[in-house]
């Protein structure tokens, strides 16, 4: 049967300790044991089931992890205090000092700024390439090279790597290919595509409600235990540990994903289509100008559409602020970062959650300064919403006044 991610998070089956319908949630910070010698073992790694301190694990963080490794397909999953703090330890465990990694040039600001600026602290260098193009990313490739990194639809500018592709040259030179599927959680399966490491910011589509911060690794047994291990691993030791009632919070909103992502990616794929006809530049997957709008299509599982992203771009930033402050005035959404809240959050990134690229690669990655991303919400009524979203940009001269 072919995969599908919201099954395997329907078939997991939980009980809590007096038969809840939930599962009971660890509030503790350590954990006892009946003698030293499991203790002893535990802290080896050789005591399955028992618990040491919730720094390395919880029984909560691990429900949350499990259903997210079956959602992407792998074998097990690490949960985090955020998304960066998937991240860093992902690519701190993988690369030592005199390795290379070879990134897209288009992903999250706070990635960009930890590859650009922190990592190179350590001798850890990174080349940013067109992800899309994978001729380019083969020559970036150096002996040193030990990580290809990419989002599989890259943030802000809606770029699709070619996953499938990627894993190719990945194994090609025994590199290991770490994907960033935040933007589109349910509609591509990366693991199942080759991806050896799937990292997500729970913050976002998963969560969903804009009340926490949450991280999470899904990757193999093996992979996770070095993450884990108490004495060199990067997420053990870094020690971005998330919260067994967060954990406990967003294991509920998950199993909501599957309703939410089909009616964002319903609601964003009406409003791309009339942006387009309005004669906007507009940048959403499921517009068949979206020069990846074939790829997003032969990778993605169909039920869940396109993702719920768009862009549009206004011409500049006067435009772009005056805009969203109109737009959120009358009560169309939020001029706030992030993504995947019930209602539109809009954005301009170039100031705000990419403002750590510089504005030369900024230009040169295709970044103007009159681009707003919109998260797109989880309206009832999209043609209502619609209406009024056309109505302020008319008002402010985006689009032309209507004949009267």
């Amino acid at each position: 049967m072919k995969f599908n991610p919201a099954n395997t998070i329907q078939d997991l089956q939980y009980f809590g300790e007096f038969g809840g319908v939930n599962p009971s949630i660890s509030d503790s910070s350590t954990y006892t044991f009946l003698s030293a010698k499991t203790m002893f073992d535990t802290f080896e790694g050789d005591a399955d089931g028992c618990y040491l301190y919730s720094r390395h694990t919880s029984p909560s963080n691990l429900y949350l992890g499990e259903a997210l490794a079956a959602m992407e397909g792998t074998e097990t999953a690490n949960v985090s205090a955020s998304g960066m703090g998937a991240i860093t330890p992902v690519l701190l465990q993988l690369c030592q000092s005199g390795d290379h990694i070879v990134s897209s040039r288009t992903i999250y600001g706070g990635t960009y700024a930890f590859l650009k600026n922190f990592t190179p602290r350590f001798n850890i260098e990174t080349s940013f390439v067109d992800i899309t193009k994978l001729d380019v990313v083969e020559a970036a490739i150096t002996p040193n090279t030990k990580v290809l990194y990419c989002e599989s639809v890259s943030n802000p500018l809606l770029e699709v790597a070619n996953i499938a592709g990627l894993a190719r040259i990945a194994k090609k030179y025994n590199l290991q290919l770490v994907v960033d599927n935040t933007f589109s959680p349910l509609s591509i399966s990366p693991a199942k595509l080759g991806a050896d490491v799937v990292i997500h910011s729970l913050t976002k589509f998963i969560n969903g409600s804009s009340d926490t911060v949450g991280g999470v690794v899904c990757g193999t047994q093996a992979f996770i235990d070095q993450l884990r291990n108490v004495n060199d691993g990067a997420s053990m030791l870094l020690g971005s540990t998330m919260d067994s009632l967060r954990a406990a919070s967003v294991l509920k909103n998950l199993r909501t994903l599957h309703i939410r992502m089909k009616q964002h990616s319903h609601n964003a794929a009406y409003l791309a289509k009339k942006f387009e006809e309005d004669g906007l530049k507009t940048v959403y997957p499921g517009l068949t100008s979206h020069p990846s709008h074939e790829l997003f299509k032969s990778m993605m599982n169909s039920a869940y559409g396109f993702g719920g992203m768009l862009t549009i771009d206004v011409g500049n930033i006067d435009k772009a602020n005056e805009l969203m402050e109109l737009m959120q005035e009358r009560n169309l959404g939020y001029l706030a970062v992030s993504l995947g809240f019930y209602k539109t959050l809009f954005s301009a990134p170039g100031t705000s959650t990419s403002s750590e690229i510089p504005e030369d690669e900024q230009a040169e990655m295709g970044l103007t300064d009159g681009l707003i991303r919109f998260s797109i919400g989880l309206d009832d009524d999209i043609e209502r919403t619609y209406t009024i979203m056309r109505a302020c940009m008319r008002e402010l001269n985006i689009l032309q006044p209507a004949l009267v």
